[in-house]
């Protein structure tokens, strides 16, 4: 029986969210004309916050502007590779790299659920010692390009927790794992802070420290 230790990504892993600075080290590396579309990229985020469409949209779009609409996935690749560099180099909490470790040698076995794309997040997960990754996919034709849409839904939410409940019974984990600790620093994983055995807010916003308070949750800095 196997112990579990899932983790978010952004802003808990992360000091800083790491989709629209992965666009940005794409564009800048690959076709630095598209950073002309910045302010539009920033125009979209407020039309989100608007509520115009959701969270999944905004990527979408984002992607078309900073990347392309569709791109060949050997092109991709060193950019993935390189920005998870970066991201290990400069971005990662130190708390986060001490829980992780912790979390490794307790012989749990080390999961990253994020709604970050799988384009990178298998990256940063392998450079970071993670055992499983799940993310939001991309939709990648016959031809290898990788398309600016999301392959099924984005994994927030209760999304996320969907798939983290596929992922268990994929992996042959259903009523077999064992104890789980689950770590985000957002609200909006409530799903699976509630599907843990041990729900840790990391470096929690106003409204995750007050359900964290409310329900006896641990709450963590992280740095």
């Amino acid at each position: 029986m196997s112990d579990l230790a899932v983790y978010d990504l952004d802003r808990t892993i992360t000091r800083r969210p790491t989709y629209t600075l992965f666009l940005i080290h794409c564009a800048i590396r690959r076709q630095q004309w598209r950073l002309v579309f910045v302010p539009v990229v920033v125009l979209a985020m407020l039309a989100y916050a608007m509520g115009l469409f959701d969270r999944g949209r905004l990527k979408e779009i984002c992607q078309t502007l900073l990347i392309g609409r569709r791109v060949h996935a050997s092109q991709l690749r060193p950019l993935a590779e390189s920005f998870a560099d970066a991201t290990v180099a400069n971005n990662i909490r130190p708390g986060a790299r001490t829980t992780i470790a912790r979390d490794r040698e307790e012989g749990r076995r080390l999961v990253l659920a994020t709604a970050s794309y799988r384009l990178y997040a298998d990256a940063i997960a392998e450079r970071l010692g993670f055992d499983d990754v799940i993310a939001t996919g991309s939709v990648i034709g016959l031809d290898e390009r990788v398309h600016a849409r999301i392959e099924g839904r984005n994994c927030y939410g209760e999304e996320k927790m969907r798939m983290i409940a596929e992922w268990v019974e994929k992996s042959g984990l259903k009523d077999k794992h064992g104890h789980v600790r689950f770590y985000s620093d957002h609200a909006s994983d409530e799903p699976a802070f509630n599907w843990s055995d041990e729900p840790v807010a990391v470096n929690p916003h106003d409204r995750l420290a007050r359900m964290a308070s409310e329900r006896g949750w641990a709450v963590e800095d992280w740095g």
